[in-house]
Formats: C-alpha cells, sequence, structure tokens
C-alpha cells in the first residue's frame, strides 16, 4: 500500500468508540454496514461508487481506501472510479458556486 499521511493503525482507535459511546457507535457501525449490502433497488457497484464520490467529497481517505477498494471487488473499472470522482467534483464546484449567491446577498447587505 503506498504512504499515505493517514495511518490504518489510526482505525485501533475505533475501539474508544465503542467503549465511550456504545449505542451511538453500534447504530453508526450497522448504518454503515448498508452501504455493501446487498439487494434493494441500488446494486452492490452502484453503492460503492456513490460512496466512492460522497468519500471523496467529503475528504474522508480512510472512506476513499475502504470504497474504492470494495468498488474494485464489486466490479468497478478505473474510469468509473474517475467518473465518481468528476461527478463529485462537480457537485462541490455547484455547492461553491451557488453558495456564492450567498456571499452576493451578504456583501450587498452590508
Amino acid at each position: 500500500m503506498a504512504e499515505h499521511y493517514h495511518s490504518p493503525e489510526d482505525l485501533k482507535r475505533l475501539a474508544e468508540y465503542k467503549e465511550l459511546a456504545g449505542p451511538e457507535f453500534q447504530a453508526f457501525v450497522t448504518f454503515d454496514g448498508t452501504v455493501g449490502r446487498d439487494g434493494g433497488a441500488i446494486d452492490r457497484l452502484n453503492r460503492e461508487l456513490i460512496a466512492v464520490g460522497v468519500a471523496i467529497s467529503s475528504q474522508c481517505p480512510y472512506c476513499v481506501q475502504v470504497h474504492v477498494t470494495n468498488a474494485k471487488k464489486a466490479g468497478a473499472t478505473k474510469a468509473q472510479i474517475a467518473e465518481a470522482s468528476m461527478v463529485a467534483a462537480a457537485l462541490g464546484a455547484g455547492a461553491a458556486v451557488t453558495h456564492g449567491t450567498m456571499a452576493f446577498k451578504i456583501f450587498d447587505d452590508v
């Protein structure tokens, strides 16, 4: 695995969550587990491609690692990962532009 600014060793600290916020952590684990489930209206590959886009948008290096790996295992191609990344980037840019209109409103009110 390539060198990253985060360490997989960091994930060992998740046990602290289980200890300190057990019910909430368990609820998160259960909910998070639905990403890779089979069945439903969205198949596993597309669930993982969505997760890749969200992970990239939220800039979670652990999530990127997990969901790119899972997407590849589900049959994703590198081109699909690239497109999911670009869709995420486009939506992020769109959000920045529309929030820019809020900046205009604030500017006009000052």
